[in-house]
């Protein structure tokens, strides 16, 4: 790895000092791990309905390798470019997902991608990072100009999300949007018993969309009543983590990537099981949580608003998406079709992922550089005081 000196003031220069290194070695592992996972696993898939073998390998190599440049350019953006990116996509991705509702594809009853050549894109996984940063500048922007009336109008861009949300119907999506809203606003100092008041209406919508979505009730009635419906996937992938034991059948012994239909996206998390086992199925979570945890550590150490509530936002929408991901695989809550970051097929999701970190990276970048610079400043200064002393 290359070693930038202290003296280069070239962009790479810059960026290579200032970006958390443990934070990018981890989204490099992910990326690693969703390269080995879909040689492993979307062969099989592929081979079932009809394609050539590699299809999914090498879509998703271009995903990776694509998310990865992402990442990285992203993150050299500063504060003020991190928030453009938040609101042009945010606009961007809030009309194209109001698109779907005329021109999307209907896939089980849902209207959630848009075709385009060669592949189709789902323009509601764009609206998770877009949302953290528009919401927490309009929080923050409140406590910097008297009566902006930030909250009515980041009230006002949850409810057109929502709305349009509900009417594809992606509750899944809906559920983490909220998620990342509650978030900020716990952190911005909304009153606690509000706070539990909001956690009440998601209860609330969640008993809601039990009785008027099909396929939510399904769901979990599957999983309430074990003995009733049907629990292929389920079971497969469990017998999956069984087969694997403390340290797996071998890479390409396992045998659940042959019977589940979502072996690739959304059961990819059992494949990692089967054939590598327990310790790196922990390791794996482990680089989740190690994600997560930096960043709401360096949030400790940070005054900005903006920077809190954004940082906040996206690392809730990251991680909640990984939990659910493997939770459900582990029949831990009810299944839900969310991607593994990084590491699930699907070129939308590794590119909303990248964006998000890619943020993620901008924002803790800044307050690193600021503080490097901060001490060099202050070590010039003592070294001027004490020569002319």
């Amino acid at each position: 790895m290359a070693r930038f000196s202290r003296i280069d003031n070239s962009v790479l220069g810059r960026w290579w000092r200032s970006v958390d290194h443990v934070t990018l070695a981890c989204v490099g592992i992910l990326i690693g791990f969703g390269y080995i996972l879909m040689l492993a696993a979307s062969p099989a898939v592929a081979v079932r309905i009809g394609a050539s073998r590699n299809m999914f390998i090498f879509k998703q190599v271009f995903f990776l390798t694509l998310a990865g440049c992402v990442t990285i350019a992203v993150s050299m953006l500063s504060r003020k470019g991190v928030i453009r990116l938040g609101f042009i996509g945010g606009a961007i991705a809030i009309a194209a997902t109001a698109m779907t509702l005329v021109h999307g594809i209907e896939i089980k009853g849902a209207r959630r991608w848009i075709a385009l050549p060669m592949m189709s894109v789902q323009p509601s996984e764009f609206l998770k990072p877009c949302f953290a940063v528009m919401t927490a500048w309009l929080l923050a922007k409140r406590h910097e100009v008297r009566r902006f009336p930030g909250m009515l109008l980041a009230l006002a861009c949850y409810a057109v999300i929502l709305i349009l949300l509900k009417s594809q119907p992606d509750i899944g999506m809906l559920t983490v949007v909220s998620a990342v809203f509650l978030a900020q606003l716990f952190v911005d100092g909304l009153n606690l018993i509000l706070v539990a008041g909001g956690v009440g209406i998601m209860i609330a919508a969640g008993i809601a969309a039990f009785f008027l979505f099909p396929h939510v009730h399904s769901r979990v009635e599957r999983f309430l009543h074990p003995d009733v419906g049907d629990h292929y996937q389920i079971d497969t992938a469990l017998r999956a983590f069984g087969n694997g034991g403390l340290l797996g059948r071998g890479p390409g012994e396992g045998r659940v990537k042959d019977l589940l239909p979502d072996a690739h996206a959304d059961f990819v998390f059992a494949v990692a099981g089967e054939e590598y086992g327990l310790l790196i199925c922990l390791f794996i979570i482990a680089v989740f949580a190690t994600i997560v945890i930096r960043a709401l550590l360096r949030l400790l150490r940070d005054d900005d608003p903006f920077l809190i509530m954004a940082t906040a936002g996206l690392v809730t929408g990251f991680g909640l998406q990984a939990f659910v991901n493997m939770a459900s695989t582990l029949h831990l809550i009810p299944t839900k079709g969310m991607t593994l970051p990084f590491i699930s097929y699907g070129g939308s999701s590794a590119l909303s992922i990248s964006l998000a970190i890619g943020m993620v990276l901008a924002l803790t970048r800044q307050r690193v550089g600021q503080s490097r610079l901060s001490r060099s400043l202050t070590e010039t200064t003592r070294g001027t005081w004490k020569t002319a002393t």
